[in-house]
């Protein structure tokens, strides 16, 4: 059934189209994400569709007695209220007053808080956007409409939320940048671009395949046209031998070709490594210890940084990861240990919160107050040729910063941090806000960043992406070190001790259902992974083991060559379909290897171990 219907929408801001005669519709039980580059209109489609907002032209209509709940980016309570206060707000009747209440506690534990009575006007915005968030979750709404809902969450929060969503009973509409949260949560997705809206059923990683596909399409066509009008072209200039209604007509065709737009091949934000020479030295922890009042964040922590490491910082909110990055940066003062930084370490410091930005500035001057140009490995880029690699065009450039969304700002705040040429980056959740196809070029730039890359982020896809080393923050000052991404930190942990992991994860690879009150009953998906771990190979593991190196090179093989098919046949749609769903199917199928390498591995480490203590 159709919850909501937007017909032929037109929304504009100042002198920016943001909507342009787009169609859209919620329907019954749809999960839908909103994707698109910051400042494109994503969060104007939410307000827009939740009532928030109103629209230039065009017509919105709703079916009957629905309900809709609108979670926004930057929530604002009333003065005095406290945490309970503001969780339950609107939804507390003479009939459920109790049980709203115990539901509401359930979710604040759940999502890091403990004190119910503590005034909301002592919160952060990370906190407070919690808050409204369970607000949300209690509300009995029809549609929910979700605005970064996992921003400021910790990787358990986000795995709980996932959860929920997944098994609530209504429509859901959301803006997020978390790609692993979309492929679970989602079953469309929808791209603002350019004022338009695109529709493509299925989660994130079928949006990657099918958008691929539209723009190849797109492409292909384009070069069609083009080749016709260059035919078309040469007639006229040859000289119509008459000029019949028909040859007029063709001529008007010729002309319509002349005037569509040719399509724009999608901008990139490019980014070359201009980090600067490093020396031998590069940043020495000592016996780093640091507490605030009873509450011990870190103890008696060593660690050498070396040339190149990609570090990846994980803990729940609050435990001390951006404690950590503030006295490597020097912000914060250990109470003991040492800080030694090597005389040529140039720090880029992307804090959680922008710095502080004179809003009365245009936003070239903004970023030539670090530097006119920059040097590259293609030589001397100017400020102005910066910008328009992290899609800032000529317009935009001499806009103020105050005209620019928070989505933006960080983009550009971003921007001005590389354009000092670091060589330690220092990153405080630089997934929060940046949309995904920023995020995707950024990972692709800190693949070629020639330096130190330390992360803090609750972003689990971009942790496997970029991290090659995790620490973990694991109760009373105590950080733990693991090799490989977050993917590869889970596996060592279920191990180590999957009971714990279980119980810490709370939902994990489980899925369940919905009990009265809301509250998630689980239901165990039997996993590979989650059986109990024997310190000895079965005979199907022992042969298992012996082939598994060669199975997975054999299946990068496979991959390689269909990529090559694909590139070959980039205008035979038939074929290119083809083509990509099988290459789809060999990359879960080598995704699922690779777990299972990580695993055998593992086991037979422990029982190499366990061989050498008893002999």
């Amino acid at each position: 059934m159709n919850l909501l219907t937007m017909e032929g929408i037109t929304k504009s801001y100042t002198d920016r189209i943001l909507l342009e005669q787009v169609d859209f519709s919620i329907n019954e039980n749809e999960k839908i994400g909103v994707i698109g580059i910051n400042g494109m209109g994503k969060s104007t489609l939410l307000k827009i569709a939740a009532g928030i907002e109103g629209y230039d032209s065009g017509k919105i209509s709703m079916g009957n007695q629905i309900k809709i709940c609108y979670l926004p980016q930057a929530p604002v309570f009333s003065a005095g209220v406290t945490v309970l206060q503001a969780a339950v707000e609107g939804n507390v009747d003479e009939l459920n007053q109790w049980s709203i209440e115990a539901d509401a506690k359930s979710m604040l534990h759940k999502l890091g808080f403990t004190n119910y009575e503590e005034k909301t006007e002592h919160m952060s915005g990370g906190q407070r956007k919690r808050i409204a968030l369970v607000n949300t979750l209690l509300t009995k709404a029809d549609i929910l409409i979700l605005d970064e809902p996992t921003n400021h969450l910790d990787n358990a929060m986000s795995e709980w939320l996932e959860e929920y969503l997944i098994n609530f009973r209504g429509a859901i509409l959301m803006v997020t940048h978390d790609r692993y949260f979309l492929d679970r949560v989602a079953g469309r997705i929808v791209e603002v671009d350019k004022g338009k809206l695109y529709s493509y059923s299925g989660n994130y990683s079928e949006f990657v395949r099918l958008k691929a596909e539209r723009q190849n399409m797109e492409l292909a066509t384009e070069r069609k046209r083009k080749t016709l009008l260059r035919t078309e072209l040469e007639w006229l200039h040859r000289g119509a031998r008459a000029r019949s209604t028909k040859q007029k007509a063709h001529i008007d065709r010729i002309k319509a070709m002349q005037e569509i737009r040719d399509i724009e091949e999608e901008k990139r934000v490019v980014m070359d490594s201009v980090a600067s020479r490093m020396g031998n030295k590069t940043i020495e922890l000592t016996g780093i210890t640091k507490a605030y009042g009873e509450k011990k964040l870190i103890e008696d922590y060593s660690y050498i940084f070396l040339r190149n490491d990609r570090i990846g910082i994980i803990g729940p909110n609050g435990c001390g990861k951006s404690t950590l990055l503030k006295i490597i940066k020097g912000i914060v003062p250990p109470d003991a240990g040492t800080v030694e930084i090597g005389q040529t370490i140039r720090m880029g410091y992307f804090s959680q919160e922008n710095e502080y930005m004179d809003e009365s500035l245009r936003v070239i001057d903004y970023v030539k107050e670090v530097g006119e140009y920059i040097a590259t490995s293609e030589g001397k880029i100017t400020a102005s040729q910066m910008l328009e690699r992290f899609l800032f065009d000529g317009a935009m450039q001499w806009s103020l910063l105050e005209k620019l969304s928070g989505g933006e700002k960080r983009r550009l705040y971003l921007l001005r941090i590389l354009m000092g040429a670091p060589n330690v980056l220092i990153l405080d959740e630089p997934t929060n806000d940046l949309d995904i196809q920023t995020l995707t070029i950024l990972e692709d730039y800190l693949d070629r960043f020639d330096g130190i890359i330390i992360i803090v982020s609750h972003d689990r896809y971009f942790l496997d992406r970029m991290a090659s080393r995790i620490f973990s923050f694991e109760g009373n000052g105590r950080i733990r070190q693991y090799e490989g991404g977050y993917s590869d930190y889970l596996i060592k942990k279920e191990l180590e001790c999957p009971q714990e992991m279980e119980a810490a994860k709370a939902v994990g690879s489980s899925s369940g259902r919905m009990a009265e009150g809301g509250e998630l009953v689980q239901e165990e998906k039997p996993s590979w992974k989650q059986h109990e771990k024997k310190l000895k190979f079965s005979y199907k593991e022992q042969r298992e083991f012996e082939v598994i190196d060669d199975e997975i090179a054999e299946l990068e093989e496979k991959i390689s060559a269909l990529e090559a098919g694909i590139a070959a046949n980039a205008s035979n749609y038939g074929k290119l379909n083809q083509l990509m769903q099988e290459k789809e199917a060999r990359v879960e199928e080598l995704e699922e290897k690779m777990d299972r390498w990580v695993y055998l591995n593992d086991l037979n480490d422990k029982i190499q171990a366990e061989k050498e203590n008893q002999g």
